[in-house]
């Protein structure tokens, strides 16, 4: 009841997009490709590739998801795409606040304090270098239909990235509701209804990925590499990816070009809430219409599909990506987030560098004002400082659900 009633709330903080971010104009209707036989999971592990660079992508929480993995470590990732979301620690480990400033617009999302706290926790070495940004390439949608996230919180979300000269493409081009936009999706636009993924006439993959590689090969009529199931209990720290609010299975679509020794590219794509392969029987729905693999294919490019599932008490119910707090990882931003290292931990996998999982820490005294740090090392370059508190149980019935 608490969550309807704030979503009633209809009082809009104008929030202007960017200079720095290039507006998309409305393009002519683009026809479906044919449905093509789409791969079935094989088991397998994740091993080494020639790697070079990295991207993250993601809708609504997984976008959340995916802009934590490039500014906590832009040093491993060089551009983002994002579908539906909102701007980096936007939340502040607030559910309050997740639910006002970044998904509706009735509390201002304070982006000079965002940007502030991401310089802070640069110079803290809790994120990469700020540095890194500049130039990166970072794709942002927001469909004019989608009242989940609300345009403005999107247009936070360019601001934020235009602060750090990134260089971003924003498409505000259709009446989108809140979904993955695909030639593939079996939804009209403008609806917001499951899969949430939405066919709106346009190829939104070739747009992001010419955006973050330069420039986009045509895709595959149907994906030809090998889809591998693996165990994503071995990069959770602690070891159990359900105490993370993850699935135990994880997926990683791998072209024959990348299985042959070529260099290429690594995408991690991030499912939003009620879309995870264990999910009430969701399955690879996303992996397969995600339209993804099908590029990945002519453009040399291993897509890595992390998968969440929601907690078996009230804090994720819908099997959301940790956006803002969840479980007391309050360090769920930025490094030593348990979900980020999980994720960093299946990169470092495939591009060669990872040692085991780092669960035994030595908690230390506070050296700001934060308290509560810990010191951990999950990659075994270097000390790295993560915060941890208590465990807290959000109601149900306030857990915020985007997809």
């Amino acid at each position: 009841m608490a969550a309807l009633l704030l979503f009633a709330a209809a009082a809009l903080l104008p929030v202007t997009a960017p200079a720095a971010a290039t507006p998309i104009p409305a393009p002519a209707p683009a026809p479906a490709p044919a449905p093509a036989p789409v791969p079935v999971p094989v088991p397998g592990i994740l091993q080494p590739y020639a790697i070079g660079a990295v991207h993250s992508s993601g809708i609504s929480s997984g976008g959340y998801m995916a802009t934590q993995l490039h500014v906590a470590y832009s040093g491993t990732f060089s551009g983002s795409a994002v579908f539906a979301s909102g701007p980096y620690n936007c939340a502040r480990n607030m559910l309050a606040t997740a639910l006002n400033a970044c998904m509706n617009t009735t509390q201002d999302p304070h982006l000079a304090q965002l940007e502030q706290t991401t310089r802070d926790w640069s110079a803290l070495g809790l994120v990469d270098p700020v540095s890194n940004l500049a130039g990166d390439p970072v794709y942002v949608f927001s469909g004019s239909g989608d009242t989940t996230v609300k345009r403005p919180v999107a247009d936070a979300l360019a601001d934020y990235y235009g602060r750090f000269g990134a260089r971003v493409r924003y498409d505000r081009s259709t009446a989108a509701g809140h979904a993955w936009i695909s030639p593939l999706g079996p939804n009209s636009c403008t609806v917001t209804q499951s899969p949430w993924i939405n066919n709106c006439g346009i190829d939104a993959e070739r747009d992001l990925l010419g955006h973050l590689l330069g420039s986009v090969a045509p895709p595959s009529g149907s994906p030809g590499g090998t889809l591998i199931r693996f165990d994503q209990n071995a990069y959770a720290p602690g070891g159990s990816a359900a105490a993370l609010s993850l699935d135990d299975k994880g997926f990683v679509y791998v072209p024959a070009s990348c299985a042959g020794g070529a260099s290429c590219t690594l995408m991690v794509a991030l499912h939003g809430c009620k879309q995870g392969y264990g999910y009430q029987g969701f399955g690879t729905g996303f992996i397969d219409k995600a339209y993804l693999n099908e590029y990945a294919d002519t453009n040399d490019m291993i897509v890595l599909y992390p998968q969440a599932v929601p907690t078996a008490t009230p804090e994720n119910p819908n099997g959301c990506w940790n956006w803002w707090g969840y479980l007391g990882d309050s360090s769920y931003a930025r490094q030593g987030g348990r979900q980020i290292e999980t994720i960093m931990g299946m990169v470092r996998a495939l591009r060669g560098s990872t040692p085991p999982p780092v669960t035994d820490r030595v908690t230390l005294p506070s050296v700001d004002a934060q308290d509560g740090y810990v010191k951990a090392a999950a990659d075994g370059a270097g000390r790295r400082w993560a915060r941890w508190r208590t465990r807290t149980v959000w109601p149900s019935a306030v857990a915020p659900t985007p997809r």
